[in-house]
């Protein structure tokens, strides 16, 4: 019997369904080949549908990239892209000048506010051995209020986020890594200034919870109408509030719910987004999420003529050298490197 906090269950797809704020997930995974000189598939390109390939053909797919997999520019407006990087490397660009090479543990946060152009190419940096990619990207909606401040992205580098490490009666431990929010009087580090998940009592938490086999755990519960969801992406099966749940599935709970979470016989790995709604109207049409059609409509004619901010780059698929290591460019000049 499904437990009375647990509000739906649902099979989890390419592109998982979330609750306001957020707006959707998608879970890449993605067993890339050796990569060739250019940092593409040392294999046949042959049978794909070349720039919108999404068909997981021998294990893996170059989504919009022709030679490199991954997204070639692409505008947006509205929200906020938060990928969380766990295997393989992204390479970003933007139209700000900004530019950075991330993964292995590492997150971006990126408000793209009143519009910006940008790349999320995967280059394939080994040429000795496969190059396995796996990744979460989520979008985050902003209010009305600030559909409209300047584009900004920061860097959440592994080294800097918490992982919080709990074992229970028995020994069994439950690790999380906290992106966002805080918990066990541990704190995540800061998100960008004009987000959703910056500002007071909004109470927005997102983190990776990885389970021993028989391990448990339990989350208190969230503050009154605060929306809670738990992607039980690997595993073979677990119990969430006394129902058991097979793998791959979405459990969306009841509003304030606390959360008890008791293992099966093999590890499992778990995504939570939690966060206090906008109680707004979302108008989304593509790389663009407003609140009304006119300003879907005036998202269309801004990009047409502004572009917004034009490409500052010699390639729509740009990618960095091969050598390079994990860093960060940003539009105001400064750079760190890891």
């Amino acid at each position: 019997m499904r437990a009375k906090t647990i509000k739906e269950i649902k099979p989890l797809g390419f592109q998982w369904e979330t609750n306001n704020p957020f707006l959707f997930c998608v879970h890449h995974k993605d067993a890339y080949p050796r990569g060739n000189e250019e940092m593409g598939p040392e294999a046949s390109l042959s049978g794909r549908s070349i720039g919108h390939d999404f068909v997981p053909k021998d294990g893996w797919r170059m989504y919009h990239g022709i030679n490199i997999p991954g997204f070639p520019v692409h505008p947006h407006r509205g929200f906020e892209t938060i990928t969380i990087v766990l295997e393989g490397m992204v390479d970003h660009a933007d139209s700000s000048g900004a530019a950075g090479r991330y993964g292995e543990g590492d997150v971006q946060w990126m408000t793209a506010g009143s519009g910006i152009q940008h790349t999320e190419m995967f280059p394939l940096l080994h040429r000795d051995r496969e190059n396995p990619l796996e990744l979460f990207q989520i979008w985050l909606n902003l209010p009305a209020s600030d559909k409209f401040v300047d584009p900004y992205y920061t860097m959440l580098w592994k080294e800097d986020i918490p992982v919080i490490s709990y074992r229970d009666s028995s020994g069994h431990e439950t690790k999380i890594t906290l992106i966002a929010g805080s918990l066990e009087n541990m704190k995540a580090p800061s998100p960008p200034p004009e987000s959703w998940a910056a500002k007071p009592g909004h109470d927005v938490v997102i983190m990776l919870i990885r389970m021993e086999p028989r391990a448990t755990y339990k989350l208190p519960a969230a503050k009154e109408g605060i929306e809670r969801s738990i992607y039980f992406y690997k595993g073979n099966s677990m119990s969430i509030n006394k129902s058991g749940i097979p793998s791959y599935q979405a459990v969306h709970l009841e509003k304030g719910s606390a959360i008890e979470l008791e293992n099966g016989d093999e590890e499992s790995y778990l995504l939570l987004l939690q966060a206090a709604p906008i109680q707004e109207t979302v108008v989304q049409h593509g790389p663009f999420v407003m609140n009304s059609r006119q300003e879907i409509m005036r998202a269309f004619e801004d990009y047409r003529r502004t572009e917004f901010g034009g490409w500052p780059w010699p390639r729509p698929d740009q990618v960095h050298d091969r050598n390079m290591g994990r860093f960060a460019k940003y539009a105001d000049g400064k750079t760190e490197n890891r």
